[in-house]
C-alpha cells in the first residue's frame, strides 16, 4: 500500500501564495500520475492538476497561469505551488498517487489539507 503525507496548507490572503507538498511512501514498484485535487462543502472533489512520471502536466482551467505542480521521483513527492489565491481557491486539497504494486495499480489518497483564502 502507499501512504501520503500533504503538508503547507493554511490561512492566506488573496493575491498570496502558498507551495503543498506530499510525499508518497510505501513498497510500490512504481508511482505513476500524482496530482492534486479539491473539494469544498456539497461539492465533488475537482481535479485541480496532475503531473505524469515524465514530467507531463494538466491543469484546471480556474488554475492555469497561477498554480504549478511539480514532482521529484528520487523522493515520490508532488508539489503544487499557488501564487495569486483567490477565495473561490478555498478549499480542502488532496494529494493523489496511482501506484503499481507487485500484480495491480490503484489511485491512493492524502488525508487532505484546509487552504483557506480569505479576500
Amino acid at each position: 500500500q502507499v501512504q501520503l503525507v500533504e503538508s503547507g496548507g493554511g490561512l492566506v490572503q488573496a493575491g498570496g501564495s502558498l507551495r503543498l507538498s506530499c510525499a508518497a511512501s510505501g513498497s510500490p514498484f512504481s508511482i505513476n500520475d500524482m496530482g492534486w485535487y479539491r473539494q469544498t462543502p456539497g461539492k465533488q472533489r475537482e481535479l485541480v492538476a496532475t503531473i505524469s512520471r515524465s514530467g507531463g502536466t494538466n491543469y484546471a482551467d480556474s488554475v492555469k497561469g497561477r498554480f504549478t505542480i511539480s514532482r521529484d521521483n528520487a523522493k515520490n513527492t508532488v508539489y503544487l505551488q499557488m501564487n495569486s489565491l483567490e477565495p473561490d481557491d478555498t478549499a480542502v486539497y488532496y494529494c493523489n498517487a496511482r501506484a503499481r504494486m507487485s500484480w495491480y495499480s490503484d489511485s491512493y489518497w492524502g488525508q487532505g489539507t484546509q487552504v483557506t483564502v480569505s479576500s
